[in-house]
Parts: structure tokens; sequence; C-alpha cells
């Protein structure tokens, strides 16, 4: 199986990167095709300009994103691995959404009518964040962002999902739990 991993986080020495390096040597050592695509250490540019925006609708896309979405043509399974960050995505990663799955690569209309384009491919999305997951019960978090991230962005873009681990308490962590953790990761794939 061909896996493509999009990582988005600036620290090498963070928990993210740990599970990272776990996946992405369980699933070579599994037998599987893997590309990481580390946003941070590509230096991606997150900006959606005027051009990209004009360009989208004419299929016409920039070079960096046009390797982006090879990757993503090419994988069976996506794994994207990112904190959460103000509730949401690290903007690196959100620019690359932005630009990368764009209209008529990843969604488009038909009759005025969404269709998601990215069909036939798994996706696992595995997140960290500070808060408890009873803390993010209790305020409706939970819910928004599996809508935010889950509904709105990835099964609109035509993508199955597998798995959303939420990580909860990453920022106060035994070794245990990253035993656990990487557990549960590994029994994914």
């Amino acid at each position: 199986m061909k896996h493509l991993i999009i990582y988005a986080h600036p620290n090498p020495g963070s928990l993210n990167h740990h599970l990272k390096q776990v996946l992405t040597e369980h699933l070579w050592e599994s037998g599987h095709e893997v590309e990481v695509r580390d946003l941070y250490q590509l230096n991606f540019n997150p900006v959606l300009s005027i051009e990209d925006m004009v360009g989208q609708r004419k299929g016409q896309v920039a070079e960096d994103v046009k390797q982006e979405q090879a990757f993503i043509t090419w994988a069976d399974c996506i794994t994207i691995i990112h904190p959460i960050w103000w509730t949401g995505l690290p903007a690196i990663l959100k620019g690359y959404i932005d630009r990368v799955f764009s209209y008529g690569f990843a969604y488009r209309y038909d009759q005025g009518v969404q269709k998601g384009l990215l069909t036939d491919k798994q996706t696992v999305i595995v997140n960290t964040h500070g808060k408890s997951h009873t803390e993010y019960n209790e305020i409706g978090m939970d819910k928004a962002l599996s809508l935010t991230s889950d509904k709105g962005i990835y099964i609109y873009c035509g993508l199955e999902i597998k798995r959303h681990f939420f990580f909860d308490k990453a920022d106060r962590i035994n070794a245990d739990t990253i035993e656990r953790w990487t557990k549960q990761l590994k029994e994914t794939f």
C-alpha cells in the first residue's frame, strides 16, 4: 500500500514528530511504500494568492502545488499528523489545504452539486491537544473539531476517514501514555 504522511509541526523534539517517526518506521517495516511531506521542513508556502485562486478555476496550479497533488494522487492512504492550535489546524497546514485541495483537484460542482474527487483513499488523522477529552466534550469542541476538519475538509473532498485520533493532555504525558498511543497508531495500520 502507498502511504502519504502530511506532517505539520515545527519542533523535531515534539510528540507529533515522535508519532510521525514511529508510524513511518512501522509502515516501512511492514513493507509499505511511504512518502512524508513535512510542511515546515519543506518551507511550504501556505499563502493562497490571487494567482492561485485565478489559476485554480482554470485548472492551473503552481509547481509546488502540482508536486503535492501528485503525492496525494499517488497515495492509497493519507495520514495527517498535527497539533490542535487555537482549536484548529496549524496555519501552514490550513494554507496547504487552501492551495493543494483545490477546485478541480479535490472537489468540484456538477450542476451546483458539490462532488468530492479524492475518492478511494483512506485517511487517518492524528491530533494532539492540551485539553482533556472531558473539557472538549463539555464545551462541544470535540464535535466542532470533527465537523470542521472531518466533514468540512476531508469528507467534503471525498476522502474516507478510517480513524481520527485525538490524543489529549499531550502537553503533560508520561511514557506509558506515549506507549499506549503508539500501540493504537500501529494497530490502525
